[in-house]
């Protein structure tokens, strides 16, 4: 790794003076005989020497070629247990998916959201709350008809928005984020926002901002020595931001509360509210204002993100690979032609649908994953993992294994396509994850996906900047929790 950066050196330093304090970690601490093997750790630092902090994936995906697809490493004084390539994935997280389906207890996240809501909750409480989201996102359409017009509503304003740019250059993320935001902010909070929304764009922003300084290195090393917390760094920022967040959101549900009806429920906000009330003589019930502030915000990033940065990855390969977009304009042309589009052109779409899932298996969006823990000792490969041990199930590794794709370094969307041109599923396409944790809005985000993508496509054709050739373009990820495409510009052309 490069310690060129100074706060990098510091957060160090102080970590090993601090380190008695550090060490009081949870029990999966503790050194077991019979755990995978892995590179040798230094005292205090653990494996913290060896590893890229910027983008600490690419040095697991190199360990697993020397150790194998399970392997242990340490950060600082906690030994954590590497997953990596499709089988061993599968078999743990669903072979095995009970005993791997708790959610590792990340200091950053558990300091603002302390177990609650359901991307980084913890057992009854996560149980609940999943099951609530999934059917209450059912109920308002998600997957269906009802949902599928919010999206489209939102892509004829994102191409308005792309129209109004007459084919010169722009940058993308804005115009993303905010519609695609609007898609689960009309499920959640019943409405949605303008574009220059001042409130709106604040809250995107700080979004953002979080998404990207939760992988930075300075981070990192606060969920690894937490008792520096004292220290400036991004986590107070992100710290910050949070509590920001949750205010707005706070608010909102209680202007919502003085306006319920149980017999209208028009949002995700009035369905838990009124769950809230039906379960009030209830002392352990989980539908309490905090479950309800983290659950929303939860809905609120997720639902943003992770969608939005996979369409920028889209128009940036588009640009990089013009003979597949103008394969995509003719299949466009030939099955909708200026006609409105609707999700069940998909079907009648191979290349597009090869090419969107691609997109994702070539973005690789959250490489490492979100770290599970084990609820129970279980063996793996032949070694014994003890219950609480910290799971690292390496994404990039399934979506890039050499066994199960044709050309995984390379934008290949036959990796989708039989002989004869039909869609063909892949197994080892996870960008959704697997198991009891995968994503709640699987679902949503692949409708999101072809529609938003195909809109943009069947309006426009995307360039470089003037000046810049296709072969200029890089894509090398930028770095953050979700690997975005570093900052670029595009040109919409619209298409006659």
């Amino acid at each position: 790794m490069t310690l060129a950066d100074p706060l990098t050196i510091l957060l160090l330093f102080v970590a090993i003076l601090v380190s008695v304090m550090a060490v009081k970690r949870k029990r999966n601490n503790r050194v077991c005989p019979d755990f995978p093997p892995g590179p040798r750790p230094l005292p205090i630092i653990g494996n913290l020497h060896q590893l890229d902090l910027k983008r600490p994936y690419r040095t697991l995906l190199k360990l697993s070629d020397e150790y194998g697809p399970v392997f242990s490493i340490w950060m600082g004084p906690t030994q954590m247990m590497v997953l990596s390539g499709y089988k061993m994935i599968k078999e743990a997280l669903v072979n095995h998916a009970d005993a791997f389906a708790e959610r590792a207890r990340v200091p950053i996240f558990e300091k603002v959201i302390k177990g609650r809501g359901v991307v980084f909750a913890h057992g009854e409480n996560w149980k609940v709350m999943r099951r609530f989201t999934l059917t209450t996102l059912r109920d308002f359409g998600m997957g269906r008809r009802k949902i599928e017009d919010k999206i489209l509503e939102e892509c004829a304003y994102l191409i308005k928005d792309f129209e109004a740019q007459k084919g010169n250059p722009f940058d993308t993320v804005k115009m993303m984020n905010v519609a695609v935001s609007n898609v689960i902010v009309s499920v959640i909070f019943g409405h949605r926002f303008d574009y220059e929304d001042p409130k709106f764009l604040r809250l995107i922003r700080l979004i953002s901002e979080n998404v990207r300084l939760s992988g930075s290195p300075s981070v990192m090393l606060y969920n690894i020595f937490p008792a520096l917390e004292f220290l400036p760094g991004s986590h107070k920022t992100v710290f910050k931001n949070v509590e920001e967040l949750y205010s707005f959101v706070q608010q909102t549900f209680i202007e919502r509360l003085k306006q319920l009806d149980p017999n209208d429920k028009r949002s995700f906000i009035d369905a838990f509210l009124v769950k809230q009330q039906e379960e009030k003589s209830n002392p352990n019930s989980h539908f309490t204002n905090e479950n309800l502030r983290s659950l929303l915000t939860n809905l609120f990033i997720a639902g943003t993100e992770t969608t939005s940065t996979t369409l920028r990855w889209g128009l940036l390969l588009m640009m990089k690979y013009p003979a597949i977009q103008r394969k995509v304009h003719e299949e466009i042309e030939r099955v909708i032609g200026s006609a409105p589009l609707h999700y069940e052109h998909r079907k009648q779409m191979p290349y597009t649908d090869a090419v969107i899932h691609e997109i994702q298996r070539f973005a690789n969006i959250l490489p490492m994953n979100l770290p599970h823990e084990t609820t129970e000792d279980v063996r793996l490969n032949g070694y014994f993992i003890p219950k609480g041990t910290y799971i690292i199930p390496l994404l990039a590794s399934v979506l890039h294994d050499k066994t199960q794709w044709e050309k995984p370094g390379e934008f290949y969307p036959q990796h989708f396509l039989s002989s004869d041109g039909k869609f063909v599923k892949n197994e080892a396409f996870m960008p959704f994850s697997a198991g009891r944790r995968i994503c709640a809005g699987e679902t949503l985000a692949k409708m999101e996906l072809f529609l938003f993508f195909t809109s943009l496509l069947q309006r426009f054709t995307f360039h470089p900047p003037p000046g810049v050739t296709s072969s200029d373009l890089d894509l090398t990820p930028a770095v953050g929790l979700t690997t975005a495409p570093m900052p670029h510009t595009v040109c919409a052309v619209p298409r006659k």
